[in-house]
């Protein structure tokens, strides 16, 4: 009883502002909203600018060059995709790039942002207004058009490892018809490997990818062998690794860390070649 009387006392000290009544109710919304408008209105702008990367092949006589946008970041987006997304829709249709779950999933949004490979999705814009944020194409990559890079010799490279499980003695009328089971200490060999989204972050960061990329698998498709090489329900674990042996193969890395450092899913491409090395050192 006396908890009641002192949560009374206690409520009745709080002053109560009434709320009108349900016949006036809607002008005070658009009362409401009109002054919340009104606040946005009169805020000051914060400006930030972005120097982008821009060249369109179609266009005659067209040189590459960096074209500069402003975008007010008070009513934008947190991350870099966000802000180029509103230039394209509110200030240049023309700009030209490529964005699909913008959760660092599909890694299409891939490019070089103040320096550093990496998601535009996942890369938060940078609040110092007094300086531009560049934006370029993932780097000695066959530009497309503005800052979307050409993947075909990439995605070619990820298909030359054969990225799937092969089973010796299985024909192609048999694929499906059972599960192929593996440990729970097998399976955790995979974490850090599977991750990957093939956003190419890593292999565009790469010396050795820069300079010799028709021949050198570079470390996003590197990983990706490795994975398949420790798969305990792969059959051709040897095969994999002979493919891989030569100057031009897993040996053309020189362990310089950058894939590690710029991959935006944070998995360590270096740590996976390392391994390969090993193995074929001890094989």
């Amino acid at each position: 009883m006396s908890s009641i009387r002192l949560f009374s006392k206690f409520t009745q000290a709080i002053p109560v502002r009434r709320l009108p009544l349900v016949d006036g109710h809607g002008q005070t919304q658009v009362r409401l909203a009109q002054t919340s408008a009104a606040a946005a209105a009169t805020q000051e702008k914060r400006l930030k600018a972005f120097s982008i990367y821009r060249w369109d092949p179609e266009k005659p006589g067209d040189k590459p060059r960096m074209q500069k946008y402003e975008v007010d970041l008070n009513d934008c987006g947190p991350m870099v995709l966000d802000a180029l997304v509103k230039i394209k829709n509110e200030i240049d249709p023309t700009l030209t790039f490529r964005r699909s779950c913008r959760e660092g999933i599909c890694g299409s949004c891939s490019m070089n942002i103040g320096g550093t490979n990496t998601l535009a999705c996942l890369c938060k814009i940078d609040a110092n207004t007094s300086k531009a944020t560049k934006i370029y194409p993932l780097p000695h990559m066959y530009v497309v058009k503005d800052i979307v890079p050409d993947m075909g010799n990439f995605y070619a490279q990820y298909m030359a490892i054969e990225p799937f499980l092969k089973k010796r003695g299985v024909e192609q009328s048999d694929v499906g018809k059972e599960s192929y089971l593996q440990s729970q200490e097998d399976r955790a060999k995979l974490d850090g490997l599977y991750e990957c989204i093939l956003c190419a972050c890593c292999s565009t960061s790469c010396p050795s990818y820069w300079w010799n990329q028709d021949k050198y698998l570079g470390p996003a498709v590197l990983m990706q062998a490795y994975r398949w090489i420790i798969d305990s329900r792969d059959d051709y674990r040897k095969e994999r690794l002979q493919a891989l042996e030569g100057a031009y193969k897993v040996f053309k890395c020189h362990t310089i860390l950058n894939c590690t450092k710029v991959c935006p899913k944070g998995l360590n491409p270096a740590l996976a070649i390392a391994e390969i090395k090993k193995m074929l050192a001890t094989s």
